[in-house]
């Protein structure tokens, strides 16, 4: 679809949510946070002179300082509504009295591409039982739409559907398979395929990735909430991860929870109808989004690899409502069973986000979608910051440029942006220890101790590798590189020494580089720094470990970073066994991805 000029025929705003009052007022937290760390980055920064390479860790600085600013804006918010309201999803998203008529027709859509087929039938299975239970077959139909272009991958794709569809019960949802012919646009072109040519008789699409696990319950109130709200065109559901016995995603998805409840409960307040779109465990609107998130290739003649918020403002920009449900009932997904998968994913989605800037100043947008798609390349930008920044202060101290540097306001200014950034689990966590009927489906407000601090020690050391990693994967974009959209592995493994030192020697050598450059100069600086450094110095062992089955049962033996739907999922004799992860063989880390 041309990217033309847009009337916005109507924001569609309810009169009581004012969306430019709490927008200013977002606005202003973000500035009360980030003046003061400013002030402070100067005191530190002044005495004595400026350097060159002090001037640079100053502009470095304040280039990350909108995200740390969003960060504590957002978790701020987030928690006043998750403390003070009842039902904090319902507040955001307020649900109204259903209008008469018929129940509307949803294709629950499910993208497939060399998928292990037993690991994406079960959750499927249970979803459509769920909506067969509460006498809702009749409005559902399960679509597979296979990108699949392996003839072994695709005859064994085949066979389980065929397999799964004769198993379903007379009179229950029915079950269809197509697979395309070829690949054009990836995932956003597999889905507009589909919307094309097999979608007519539906109204509405649940949209589900191969990993996803939706409850019955969650997908008929998003299916509610579209029929309530005729001008609504896609309600993105809050996504947690699946139950994990692996170290890496269990530590990972824990903090990961609380974030992003924090984050998505501040941030659907302000955004209110501008809201985002993760492509998966949300339901659309057919017929809007067919007309107007249809999306169009590069200048480069590539196409859009990170579609899902390029189609949500999209959406806004021809007046129509995109909200998010901060809600995390019913709705799951998996996540990287190890470190290298989870690096591989960050190198997909940076090379994604990073061709908007091709997009943002498209016309027909509005300010709130260009600020979304500048937001998403500033999380990858800040990588590159934050090492510059480290490389810069390094070079300033070798120089005896920090020689006068007040110690007491640089730690200071380590400590708040530290607490800025990751506020949103931080105040995620404090929500659960403040409210113990929400800490009870942990295991209680000690068990969320536990699992917090774990997470915090693992965030801690896998941040800084993630970040050189994101870095090195900008560098390469910005020489040319194309990485495509290659197939994930999502099965659990263990990661072998080789393999790891193989993947994260570079970091492990700029971590030690920089940890010896620091200790030449002052063991205060390199105190400072070292919780920076010791991740990249221990990358190798750390992949190892968070992958091995030891680490990851012990984690599940102790229920640490317990999620509630584990601790539900079997009685507490025999949890342990349940979870506990087999053995499996060791699997080449540069194989996946």
């Amino acid at each position: 679809m041309p990217w033309v000029q847009i009337e916005n025929v109507n924001s569609f705003h309810p009169s009581d949510e004012r969306p430019a009052l709490r927008r200013a007022l977002f606005l202003l937290l973000c500035l009360v946070v980030a003046l003061p760390l400013a002030g402070l980055l100067w005191r530190v920064l002044s005495p004595g002179g400026w350097t060159g390479w002090e001037v640079a860790v100053a502009a470095l600085y304040l280039g990350t300082l909108p995200w740390t600013a969003i960060c504590v804006a957002n978790a701020l918010i987030g928690l006043l509504i998750l403390l003070a309201k009842p039902d904090p999803p319902a507040f955001v998203v307020p649900q109204v009295a259903l209008p008469p008529g018929p129940p509307l027709r949803t294709a629950i859509a499910v993208c497939i591409r060399n998928e292990a087929m037993e690991a994406v039938l079960p959750p499927l299975a249970r979803l459509l039982g769920g909506l067969e239970a509460a006498g809702e077959a009749g409005r559902f139909t399960l679509w597979f739409l296979s990108d699949t272009r392996d003839p072994l991958h695709a005859a064994a794709e085949d066979a389980a559907i065929a397999g799964f569809a004769a198993a379903r019960p007379p009179g229950g949802i029915p079950v269809r398979h197509r697979r395309r012919a070829d690949n054009t646009g990836f995932k956003a072109g597999n889905v507009m395929d589909f919307l094309d040519h097999h979608a007519e008789d539906h109204e509405l699409a649940l949209m589900l990735d191969a990993d996803s696990e939706m409850s019955a319950p969650a997908v008929l109130r998003l299916v509610h909430a579209m029929r309530a709200d005729p001008r609504l065109a896609l309600l993105q559901q809050l996504i947690v991860g699946r139950p994990a016995p692996r170290a890496f995603p269990r530590l990972f998805q824990f903090g990961m929870r609380a974030g992003m409840r924090a984050w998505a409960t501040g941030q659907g307040w302000w955004q209110l109808d501008d809201g985002p779109y993760w492509g998966h465990n949300a339901i659309l609107r057919i017929a809007p989004f067919r007309e107007h998130a249809r999306l169009g290739l590069l200048p480069d003649g590539s196409a859009i690899l990170s579609h899902d918020q390029v189609e949500a403002v999209r959406l806004h920009a021809t007046g129509w409502r995109v909200r998010c449900l901060p809600s995390e009932d019913g709705s799951l997904e998996g996540n990287p069973p190890a470190l290298p998968e989870f690096l591989a994913r960050d190198v997909r989605w940076g090379a994604g986000n990073m061709q908007y800037r091709h997009l943002i100043l498209r016309p027909g947008l509005r300010a709130m979608g260009r600020w979304q798609l500048a937001q998403a390349m500033l999380l990858f930008l800040c990588a590159p910051l934050w090492w510059g920044m480290l490389l810069a202060g390094i070079g300033n101290a070798l120089i005896g440029g920090g020689a006068t540097t007040p110690m007491g306001p640089l730690a200071a200014l380590v400590l708040a942006t530290w607490l800025g950034n990751a506020a949103p689990k931080l105040l995620g966590f404090a929500e659960l220890l403040a409210r113990p009927d929400r800490a009870a489906p942990y295991g209680g407000r000690a068990a969320v101790l536990r699992g917090a601090a774990a997470e915090i020690l693992f965030s801690l050391l896998t941040e800084p590798v993630s970040l050189i990693n994101k870095s090195l994967a900008l560098g390469r974009l910005a020489l040319g590189a194309r990485d495509g959209w290659a197939p994930q592995n999502r099965a659990e493994r263990g990661v072998a020494w080789a393999d790891a030192a193989r993947l994260l020697l570079p970091h492990t050598l700029l971590g030690l580089a920089a940890a010896a450059a620091l200790a030449t100069v002052s063991a205060t600086a390199l105190l400072l720094a070292a919780p920076f450094l010791a991740g990249p110095i221990l990358a190798i062992p750390l992949c190892v470990a968070t992958a091995s089955p030891g680490l990851s049962a012990w984690l599940v033996r102790h229920r640490i970073a317990a999620t509630p739907e584990e601790l539900a999922a079997a009685p507490a004799a025999g949890r342990t066994e349940a979870m506990a992860p087999a053995a499996r063989p060791v699997q080449d880390a540069a194989s996946h991805g």
